[in-house]
């Protein structure tokens, strides 16, 4: 046993008179390599209809001076998206089926965020290739914000909300797809819901007994009293 250790130390160890191999004092010095170039990973017009995480980077001159036309340029080209977005992330959670009233109110909401996106004609919103500028963070965001909320009234109001509009109750319209997507709807709303669009609402509705009943109106109980 002692033999082959003795051998081991042997082979192991380094020849007379080699140095430790080291790098030159250059190379020690010489600054990192990055590679700046945009990755597959860039957030863009798919990522924002997707809904998927991404890294913002672009290639794009340095900012400029605050400049109208750039300025223009990209409200413009996020504006004419947002009809093609607002449809397809609302017929994507309906499974292919359209909404109209859903999109419009998409597109208004879209509508109210998209200002932001100018970067102040500093810099274009997208580079030659789509990808958001490191500047349009906000904008981006606040862009998916408004598809992920309407594509949740998507999935559960717009069935909901469009039995209301055809039943006639209280609360139908543009206010219905928030109010039933976030179960705020009033007890009126929701007493009719639970009575006409029981099967396209049951989703959203709570257990029949919970909803509070309006009182009945003066002119049912003088019927009533007539009747008696």
């Amino acid at each position: 046993m002692k033999a082959m250790l003795l051998s081991l130390l042997l082979l192991g160890a380094a020849p007379p008179g080699a140095a430790p191999s080291s790098l030159p004092p250059e190379a020690l010095g010489a600054p990192p390599l990055v590679d700046a170039s945009p990755t597959a990973w860039a957030c863009t017009i798919d990522t924002l209809r997707a809904g998927k995480e991404c890294v913002f980077e672009a290639e794009l001159p340095p900012p400029g001076a605050p400049n109208a036309d750039v300025e223009h340029a990209n409200l413009q080209l996020l504006k004419e998206a947002s009809r093609a977005l607002c449809s397809e992330a609302i017929s994507n959670a309906r499974d292919g089926v359209a909404d109209d009233k859903l999109v419009s109110v998409c597109e208004r909401k879209y509508a109210t965020v998209v200002g932001r996106c100018g970067l102040d004609g500093n810099s274009p919103v997208v580079d030659s290739k789509g990808r958001f500028a490191p500047a349009a963070r906000a904008c981006y965001r606040a862009l998916s914000t408004v598809l992920q909320d309407v594509q949740l009234m998507a999935a559960v109001a717009s069935s909901c909300c469009e039995c209301a509009a055809r039943s006639h109750c209280p609360g139908n319209g543009e206010a219905c797809y928030a109010d039933v997507s976030r179960q705020q709807a009033g007890p009126g709303t929701l007493a009719c819901l639970d009575e006409r669009c029981r099967d396209a609402c049951s989703m959203m509705l709570p257990p029949s007994a919970s909803i509070p009943r309006p009182p009945p109106s003066r002119a049912s109980q003088d019927t009533g009293s007539a009747a008696l």
